[in-house]
């Protein structure tokens, strides 16, 4: 029975195509910035899938590192991976490790620690961290050292990701109710608001293009981002403009969690779920 589908969506022609599909639960697809391959996660494991008429699927070695959640990704110039995973303290950690497989390097030492994002210039990370029950954004230079906190506590702020240029990051939060985007400077400062929708919204990925954020939409009755339901695929301008959705599918949580589109901004990578039973 299938479970996964791996899908690209082209923007140019506005139309979806299956990459590979399985019977196992896969998420998140980070697109290399060679754009040969999507690195996805399954069961606790991180894996590369091939973009060419073979579609073979890999693990990737992470040493001890194997109960890896769906916050991960490749650096910008392709030589690295950032993963999130809960071996060593029993709680998500994030690590960095050569982009072939090897031995994590722990980056954040507060913890829970969920990583979303990486800076455009490969210096820092942005992600979630949960200190004192409180979720809130962060970001760290890949070395580790003193985090620095960019939210404060108003509702839950989660999903962390670096526009482009590398002045923001866009996060969706709780603050007003209903899960929304809103972007903050990415050295620090004031958050804005970016979408006022009737969905809970989340996970906002800019393009490389830096003209456009794609982000995932739940009915507003939904709480969190839980896994299969009815979702939808939206985009808009970097400033929350010519919002639009591009597909609805039954996904959610492991659809598009992580940085998701192409090196040139011309598509992007998705997973979309069959229910189980």
């Amino acid at each position: 029975m299938l479970r996964s589908s791996v899908e690209i969506f082209d923007l140019g022609s506005r139309t979806s195509r299956v990459i590979w599909q399985t019977d196992a639960l896969f998420e998140a697809p980070n697109w290399s910035p060679c754009g040969n391959y999507l690195l996805l996660n399954s069961e606790g494991r991180i894996y590369r899938l091939r973009l060419d008429e073979t579609a073979v699927v890999e693990p990737v070695d992470t040493g001890f590192a194997v109960e890896c959640n769906n916050d991960h990704g490749i650096s910008p110039d392709g030589r690295s991976m950032a993963i999130s995973d809960e071996v060593e303290f029993g709680k998500s950690a994030i690590y960095v490790l050569p982009i072939d497989g090897g031995t994590p390097r722990l980056v954040t030492q507060n913890l829970p620690s969920y990583w979303h994002g990486w800076s455009p210039d490969g210096k820092r990370f942005a992600y979630c961290g949960i200190r004192d029950d409180a979720f809130d954004i962060y970001s760290i230079d890949v070395d580790g050292g003193t985090e620095q906190r960019l939210t404060f506590g108003d509702g839950r702020n989660d999903g962390p990701d670096y526009s482009p240029d590398g002045r923001f990051i866009y996060f969706n939060s709780s603050r007003t109710g209903l899960m929304q985007i809103w972007r903050v400077p990415a050295g620090g400062g004031s958050a804005e608001r970016i979408t006022d929708s009737l969905y809970g919204d989340w996970f906002p990925h800019p393009s490389p293009k830096g003209d456009k954020v794609i982000f995932l939409s739940y009915d507003s009755d939904v709480f969190d981002h839980p896994r299969d339901k009815q979702v939808r695929i939206r985009m808009m301008d970097m400033d929350g403009g010519n919002v639009e959705t591009l597909l609805e599918l039954f996904g959610g949580q492991g659809t598009m969690n992580s940085p998701n589109w192409s090196p040139r901004g011309n598509a992007f990578a998705y997973v979309r779920y069959f229910a189980t039973g």
